[in-house]
């Protein structure tokens, strides 16, 4: 895994620690699914935990991408199996003590809105990095054009996810007026649990080559159905 993380062009460090944050996510909610009581709060507590973190591990993904098309020089020198490793655990930690803080305030209204704030913090950061990715991909000549359309998809696609998936918790939080319609919050929450399948779509998308066989499977499909709708003389 060494030899990979130094060849690639974007160590995957930090997609492989969003996976098995991903991973402890469904292993708490098949908990919560079979119901066992005892075990029940404790692995809720692990879930939010694993959520949070998955959260810093995406703006880690994005920011990655970012570095190494805008500031390859910089990044190439500062890139190291250490420092990617020291990130990793400071997300963790962070995680661990932001749920810890959250969880003596008793989950009141503070406690809502530190946490709505906490998810919302994500969003400009994944528009800068990729209005500032695709700006430095104009200006790179010597980035091939499938290395261009792998990068750029997975910053569409993070911030799609986050968008689609984390927005309507965070607008929950935040609006007194919806906060308590049961409706919103079972789509919310369904949402919410959504995550950890959705980001198995950025680990394939990280893939060399995936965003070029799905446009070229897409491109053949096209071009079969216009033969079949084509009318035969």
């Amino acid at each position: 895994m060494t030899e990979k993380v130094r060849n690639d062009h974007v160590a995957p460090i930090y997609i492989i620690n969003l996976l098995i944050s991903d991973l402890i996510q469904l292993c708490c909610m098949i908990v919560e699914v079979v119901r066992l009581e005892i075990w029940r709060i404790s692995f809720n507590v692990i879930f939010y935990i694993a959520l949070m973190a998955s959260v810093g591990f995406m703006v880690c993904v994005a920011m990655e991408r970012y570095l190494v098309i805008a500031w390859p020089l910089w990044y190439r020198f500062r890139r190291t199996i250490k420092n990617s490793v020291v990130v990793c655990v400071v997300v963790w930690s962070l995680s661990l003590f932001f749920f810890v803080f959250v969880h003596f305030l008793q989950y009141s209204q503070v406690t809502h809105t530190i946490f709505a704030v906490f998810l919302l913090l994500p969003f400009p950061l994944f528009i800068f990095f990729l209005r500032g990715t695709v700006k430095a991909l104009s200006a790179a000549i010597s980035v091939p054009a499938d290395e261009k359309r792998r990068i750029v998809a997975v910053l569409i696609l993070v911030l799609l996810i986050y968008t689609v998936l984390f927005l309507p918790t965070i607008i929950l939080l935040l609006v007194k007026e919806i906060k308590y319609n049961d409706a919103l919050r079972c789509v919310s929450f369904i949402l919410l649990k959504l995550s950890p399948l959705a980001d198995v779509f950025l680990y394939v998308f990280s893939r060399k080559g995936a965003v070029d066989k799905l446009l070229a499977s897409l491109c053949r499909c096209r071009m079969d159905s216009n033969d079949r709708n084509r009318p035969t003389e």
